[in-house]
C-alpha cells in the first residue's frame, strides 16, 4: 500500500529544509515539524500501521535516534516489540555490533544479544526518518540478521533517491520510503 497524493503532500508540507546544516551546502530534512503536526503525523502513523498490519511482524526495530520515534509508536499500534538499535556503548546489557563507514571515519551500532529471542526467525521491520547513504541502515539490518531474526523490510520516511543508499540496502532487504527527494 502506497500513500495517496493527498497524504503525501500533507507529509511533504510538514516537512522544514534547513539550509546550511550541519554545514554548508547541505539542505537537513527537519522532521520536528512533522511530529507537532497533528495531522501529518496522524496521516504517517495511520498510512504505516495499514501498511503493515498484514505483514505478521514479530518487532519493529528503530534505529537511535529518530527510529525511535516512529518505530515504538508503531510497535505499539501493531502489538508487537519495539527493539532501539543503539550507538555503541548506549545499551545496558551483552550487545552485539556492527561497524559502518561515515564520511569521515567509522561509527557503530548495537542491539543486546538476546534482543529477539523470545521468537524464533522472528520478522522484524527496521524504521528511521532518512535514507541517505545507507550505512546505518545496512548496520541494522546486518544486526537484525546476525541476531538470529530477519530483517524483512526497512522504511524511512524521506529516501534521498541522488544517493546509492535505498539502492545498496536493497541487495539486503526490501525497502519502503514515503517521500523521495530526488
Amino acid at each position: 500500500m502506497n500513500l495517496s497524493n493527498t497524504e503525501r503532500k500533507i507529509l511533504e508540507n510538514s516537512i522544514r529544509d534547513i539550509k546550511d546544516f550541519p554545514k554548508p551546502g547541505i539542505i537537513f530534512k527537519d522532521i520536528t515539524t512533522l511530529l507537532n503536526d497533528a495531522e501529518a503525523y496522524g496521516v504517517l502513523m495511520n498510512h504505516l500501521y495499514t501498511r503493515y498490519k498484514e505483514y505478521n511482524l514479530d518487532y519493529v526495530a528503530g534505529i537511535d535516534a529518530r527510529g525511535f520515534i516512529f518505530g515504538a509508536a508503531l510497535a505499539q499500534m501493531l502489538g508487537v516489540g519495539f527493539v532501539p538499535v543503539r550507538k555503541k556503548g548506549k545499551l545496558p546489557y551483552t550487545t552485539i555490533g556492527e561497524k559502518y563507514s561515515l564520511e569521515y571515519g567509522i561509527d557503530e551500532v548495537e542491539v543486546h544479544i538476546d534482543a529477539f529471542s523470545k521468537i524464533p526467525d522472528a520478522k522484524v521491520l527496521l524504521i528511521d526518518d532518512l535514507i541517505a547513504t545507507g550505512g546505518t541502515a545496512n548496520a541494522a539490518a546486518n544486526l537484525i540478521n546476525q541476531a538470529g531474526a530477519k530483517c524483512v523490510e526497512s522504511c524511512f520516511i524521506i529516501g534521498l533517491t541522488f544517493l546509492d543508499g535505498i539502492k545498496n540496502l536493497k541487495e539486503k532487504t526490501d525497502v519502503y520510503t514515503l517521500v523521495e527527494v530526488n
